[in-house]
């Protein structure tokens, strides 16, 4: 069999994921390059640039084999509840390797899998639910921002390097000029890396957004928009 067919037999895209995915996490976003790839898999260069033309087109294929991990959620599930575990699980795995969240940058997470198991399920429960297709895609898009935005600005793996980054910078100010900042170290710190403050927030848009509720003082739905009680 030519080396060529062999090379690429060995570089199938669930181990190219994989490899990329082990030499960002243990070694960091710098590690990654054709180069190191190949040689990891022991195959050549030009063989794995057939498989991912670019630097971009590795990563949206490491990100798409990661996005087939995401939940399928039970049909029936009520709304609240598989729209807290669609975004928990991608929170989960954004905080899981923060090097594949920095390489990718501002890139959209678009790829089949990630549309399949998160987007296109999301948005027709959401329309099933009774929200309209605006109200749809801009609550879909407040809970990707808030997930996105939470994992990408820590690592989680290292809280204490995150908490030890901002008490140094809050050291360096005047006291007089930040009383706030450098009067609260102990409520200011534990936040900066507790995923509390995610599943919080979280948990807030989604009650803030969901179609059909029960208010609890006057025991009536309410949703997105007012509506008339029946008479």
């Amino acid at each position: 069999m030519p080396r060529q067919s062999a090379s690429l037999d060995l570089a199938t895209p669930e181990r190219i994921a994989e490899t990329a995915l082990w030499l960002v996490d243990q070694q960091g976003p710098g590690a990654l390059s054709f180069r190191t790839l190949a040689s990891a898999l022991d195959i050549s260069v030009a063989s794995l640039q057939r498989r991912c033309t670019d630097l971009a087109g590795l990563l949206d294929l490491v990100t798409d084999q990661l996005a087939a991990h995401l939940p399928e959620i039970s049909p029936g599930t009520d709304w609240a509840t598989a729209t807290e575990t669609r975004f928990t699980a991608l929170y989960e795995l954004l905080t899981a390797h923060p090097g594949l969240v920095a390489l990718r940058g501002s890139r959209p997470w678009l790829g089949p899998q990630l549309l399949k198991r998160l987007v296109e399920p999301q948005l027709a429960d959401s329309l099933a639910a009774g929200m309209t297709a605006e109200e749809a895609f801009t609550c879909y898009r407040r809970l990707y921002l808030l997930t996105l935005g939470s994992a990408s600005f820590v690592d989680h793996r290292d809280p204490k390097s995150a908490q030890a980054a901002t008490r140094r910078a809050l050291a360096a100010l005047d006291p007089e000029e930040f009383p706030v900042l450098t009067g609260h170290l102990a409520a200011i710190l534990p936040a900066m890396a507790d995923h509390q403050v995610y599943f919080g927030g979280l948990r807030q848009l989604i009650h803030a957004a969901a179609p059909i509720r029960t208010d609890r003082d006057h025991d009536h739905p309410t949703g997105l928009e007012p509506t008339d009680e029946a008479e």
